[in-house]
């Protein structure tokens, strides 16, 4: 009689190859448990319902954050949001792609809370080499309080884009041919933080932290980087030549997402530091220009 084992044999090889890929290519939708590190905060930072959900807490002693376990060198990585309701006003909840050392890379979303009834800012920034002021800010055109929304980031060696919900709200280009320096060459983490922020977040500083709304709560799940290059032992995952580049690798918008994006930059932006003639009265950056 042929044993439970030997039958099945194919199917336990199949786990074992999909787990393998699972691991070279990155987290398919995580556990917080397992992808993520608390790292500021203490109790403030909270992993709820078997790893499903992860809850930032912001107190006037404190605020929290957390890292992911691995580092990548390019990816497409999502993560569902829910900002800190009510009066959020001096707070910021940052999640952002970010490198090591004092000539970091860095891409970020940066939630600016405001007061009960006024609309969240998301500012926007690349940094390459440690040099960053490439920031960008949108009204949101939702309340991202009522309910999760899904936050996106595009990496590849050819663009940064950011994505709202699967839409795409900016793209930094590759410009290393006219000098601008592009996040290429370091491996970053993910990193979360809510922290209190009062002296610029809201109005330019005008409007404090209400501490007697606090604790304020940013709540996270599901967390994919199913198509992002894991950076293990200095190499990253994606080089291999035993499966072909993802498409992910050389992706671009396509004319359906090059019309969402103008009609979110013309409606919903509302800083572009390509248009701040005040801040560059030298010259804009090269890359506006070449917008």
């Amino acid at each position: 009689m042929t044993s439970f084992l030997a039958s099945s044999r194919v199917p336990m090889l199949l786990v074992l190859v999909l787990l393998t890929l699972t691991s070279l290519t990155g987290s398919s939708l995580g556990n917080f448990y397992q992808d993520f590190d608390i790292i500021w905060g203490d109790w403030r930072a909270m992993i709820l319902n078997d790893g499903e959900l992860l809850n930032l807490n912001l107190d006037q002693a404190s605020g929290s954050g957390f890292q992911s376990k691995n580092e990548y060198l390019f990816g497409k990585i999502d993560m569902r949001l829910k900002l800190v309701p009510g009066n959020s006003a001096g707070t910021v909840t940052a999640y952002y792609l970010q490198s090591k050392g004092s000539a970091w890379d860095e891409i970020d979303f940066e939630f600016l809370g405001n007061l009960s009834g006024d609309p969240y800012i998301l500012h926007t920034n690349v940094y390459s080499q440690g040099k960053g002021e490439k920031e960008q800010q949108f009204y949101l055109g939702f309340d991202p309080t009522a309910d999760f929304h899904t936050y996106s980031i595009l990496w590849n060696p050819q663009r940064i884009i950011f994505y709202v919900d699967g839409s795409p709200i900016r793209e930094f280009k590759n410009m290393e041919s006219i000098g601008v320096p592009f996040p290429r060459y370091q491996p970053m983490r993910i990193y979360s933080t809510l922290w209190n922020a009062d002296d610029w977040a809201t109005r330019g500083g005008l409007v404090k932290t209400d501490w007697s709304q606090a604790p304020f709560t940013a709540s996270y799940t599901s967390f994919n980087a199913s198509n992002a290059c894991v950076w293990i032992n200095g190499a990253s995952s994606c080089d291999t030549n035993n499966f072909s580049p993802p498409a992910w690798l050389s992706e671009d918008l396509d004319s359906t997402n090059l019309d969402k994006l103008q009609w979110v930059q013309t409606n919903n932006m509302i800083y572009n530091y390509c248009t701040d003639a005040k801040r560059f009265p030298q010259g804009f950056p090269p890359e506006c220009n070449m917008s």
